[in-house]
């Protein structure tokens, strides 16, 4: 793979974890449960990429987040906000509009190539 095609997608990818995050937080994640379900669904997320992340979406309201001291060690965890909610619908639904729109373009790649 060439360095500039690495650097697309990790690009592409930047844009795509804000939605990856959002979609596990409709119940209270902490970092590594958040990392984990994550990896469960194939999408690879440093801790040190992940709670920058975070922090800036609890900067922007879309989550908030609550310490848990009952257990031995202190855990942050995370949830999406009502106004998260909402926004992680209308992301959700303009993915699925890009991606159609985007497979649409590609399989006619496809086919013009074939031919």
């Amino acid at each position: 793979m060439t360095r500039l095609s690495q650097s697309l997608i990790t690009e592409m990818r930047r844009g795509y974890l804000t939605l990856a995050v959002l979609s596990q937080l409709s119940s209270p994640q902490y970092g590594y449960s958040l990392v984990q379900r994550l990896e469960s669904s194939g999408i690879v997320i440093d801790q040190s990429t992940l709670y920058p992340l975070l922090r800036r979406l609890e900067k922007q309201t879309l989550v908030t987040s609550t310490w848990n001291t009952t257990e031995s060690r202190p855990r942050k965890y995370y949830v999406l906000s009502t106004y998260g909610e909402k926004v992680f619908k209308e992301l959700k639904e303009e993915w699925k509009k890009t991606t159609s729109e985007l497979n649409n373009l590609l399989q006619g790649e496809e086919e013009y190539e074939s031919h």
